[in-house]
């Protein structure tokens, strides 16, 4: 690509998951070595890049709308998982795109940007000086009959130990307060590399970083989830009591046909073991309804699951056959319809639960890390208690007389709630 006169001026989107975030702050980081102005405006950008998600229907929907969008208008540079899993057919449906690239391709795109390249760059944090994310591998061994992510992403690689410490050092200089580990798998972390578990050997080092006050386990694959990885948590002054565990359904035919490793015995017995040694564990979960071997039987078991109220927090997706995976071979008997409709039930029981769980917090004081300011509600400030991990749980709305920035940590009282979140003053005002 030829150079033009002056700084390249660039815009970047990101879509997808936190850990497509990463990639894009790792692009980003590049860019900016290179000498790019970055703008916020489309209008104003010589090059938009859009890293995509290739995930799910939705997903995928969403990355060729922003494709669309901009081609037409501007040079536009596609990179991520779409392009890894679609590259062909986006080359001939979309050959008004500039370039594609597939993931991890940031010294790519550098190049064919003709930009310079440094020898070392650091990521550009793109969230709030309150948390960010540390992604600890790349790619997935498992074998889960609905997904493609091993396909997209390859087999499971981590990074070494001393890399990733690097890492957090750094973003704890930047005031980072809460550092987010993610990953496709994060209870796989270190057999490729050290040929053994060693999640419990990279937090007892990350719990040394100085600055960092909270640090988020996500992504932990249900037959993982050790004994000694809950007596670690339970007895941590950093690693939070969050555990975030995609069980996906309960019911057994559903999760043999689905290839989890696990039946809905385990997966009781892995609520009480946590919930024995961590009483006040807080449990966020992923769920899929309407898989091709879900009868009305196996949905009513997931929802009595659900209407017990272990679970603070629940994502729930309606199954779409992925292209390339063994469940595309099944045949989808339920409707979109009633997908829909199992889905909406979920939240409904999820809903009455977690105002149980809020009502109970009402009166009491946390500590809140402070996200910012949400102008919607009239510049109030908005942040998080610990059990509120971010993008994807509820927040906490401020009343306060007193100003609080950007990763202030502060005592609150919870007052009220409305919904998923909570409503909350300074403690002492």
């Amino acid at each position: 690509m030829a150079r033009r006169k002056g700084r390249l001026k660039v815009g970047v989107i990101s879509l997808g998951c936190s850990k497509n975030l990463v990639d894009t702050e790792v692009l980003l980081g590049k860019l900016r070595s290179g000498g790019v102005e970055f703008v916020s405006d489309p209008k104003k950008a010589d090059t938009i890049i859009i890293n995509t998600c290739g995930f799910i229907n939705p997903a995928k929907e969403e990355a060729i709308d922003y494709i669309l969008e901009y081609a037409q208008k501007k040079k536009v540079i596609v990179m991520g998982c779409l392009v890894e899993r679609y590259r062909q057919e986006l080359i001939k449906e979309i050959p008004e795109v500039y370039a594609y690239f597939g993931t991890e391709s940031w010294d790519q795109i550098v190049e064919f940007l003709g930009l310079e390249r440094a020898e070392k760059t650091q990521r550009l944090l793109t969230t709030p000086k309150s948390y960010a994310y540390l992604k600890v591998s790349e790619g997935c061994n498992r074998l889960c009959s609905f997904c493609a992510i091993p396909s997209i992403r390859g087999r499971y690689r981590s990074k070494p130990i001393e890399v990733l410490v690097e890492e957090a050092k750094w973003i704890a200089q930047q005031g980072v307060k809460e550092l987010c580990i993610v990953s496709q798998d994060t209870t796989y972390y270190g057999r490729d590399l050290y040929g053994k578990d060693a999640l419990l050997k990279l937090l007892e080092k990350l719990e040394k970083i100085e600055g960092l006050t909270w640090i988020r386990l996500l992504y932990l694959y249900p037959t993982d989830v050790s004994d000694q990885l809950i007596e670690y948590i339970a007895t941590s002054s950093k690693v939070l009591p969050y555990f975030d565990i995609p069980i996906q359904h309960v019911s057994s035919h559903v999760l043999k046909s689905m290839r989890r490793g696990y039946d809905k015995d385990f997966v009781e017995r892995l609520i009480e073991r946590i919930l024995s040694k961590v009483p006040h564990a807080v449990i966020r979960t992923s769920l899929i309804v309407g898989y091709p071997e879900e009868s009305v039987g196996d949905f009513e078991e997931l929802l009595k699951l659900v209407e017990k109220g272990y679970f603070h927090w629940v994502g729930v997706f309606s199954y779409s056959a992925e292209e390339g995976t063994p469940a595309e071979a099944l045949e989808d008997r339920v409707s979109f319809e009633e997908k829909e409709r199992r889905k909406e039930l979920i939240y409904q029981v999820q809903s009455e639960v977690i105002q149980k769980k809020h009502q109970a917090l009402v009166g009491k004081t946390f500590s809140m890390l402070v996200d910012g300011y949400d102008e919607d509600f009239g510049v109030v400030p908005v942040g998080r208690l610990w059990f509120q991990a971010p993008e994807v749980d509820g927040v906490c709305y401020l009343e306060s007389e007193v100003e609080v920035r950007e990763g202030d940590l502060v005592e609150v009282l919870v007052k009220d709630f409305k919904g998923q979140d909570l409503l909350v003053e300074l403690r002492g005002e």
